[in-house]
């Protein structure tokens, strides 16, 4: 995976950000919407794309595109580098193949502990049963 090649494929859109802060919100566009194609990115091959719609599947719209926003800063530039930021974790987590299992068998040494452990149990609680006479 090439960061730079995948950073020049996204399109960003800066929009005016919700909430509170009086007078500057109504002015300002600092809220960074990401958006990126996955479909039509030359940058990821065939599989990393294959994979990457698996992984990603709730996160992608209809058209395959994954959409990301920021408006955690009253700075668009920053807002822009933190969407960034989060784009290229959410992709390399992605991107990781988790290794399969292998099962083991319980050792014989593990399974008679624990059998001697009961065994132990039982006789220490049958002592504290009254005798029988």
């Amino acid at each position: 995976m090439e960061t730079d090649k995948i950073i020049s494929e996204l399109s960003f859109k800066a929009v005016r950000s919700s909430g509170a802060g009086g007078q500057n919100v109504n002015k300002v566009s600092s809220k960074v919407v990401l958006t990126f194609n996955l479909t039509a990115s030359k940058a990821l091959t065939e599989e990393e794309k294959a994979l990457l719609m698996h992984k990603l599947a709730t996160k992608l719209s209809s058209e395959n595109l994954l959409i990301l926003n920021c408006d955690e800063d009253r700075s668009q530039l920053k807002n822009k580098e933190i969407v960034i930021k989060r784009f290229l974790a959410l992709i390399k987590t992605a991107l990781i193949i988790q290794k399969k299992r292998k099962a083991t068998r319980i050792p014989r040494s593990v399974i008679e502990k624990r059998i001697k452990a009961k065994r132990n149990l039982s006789e220490i609680k049958q002592n504290r049963r009254k005798p029988q006479i």
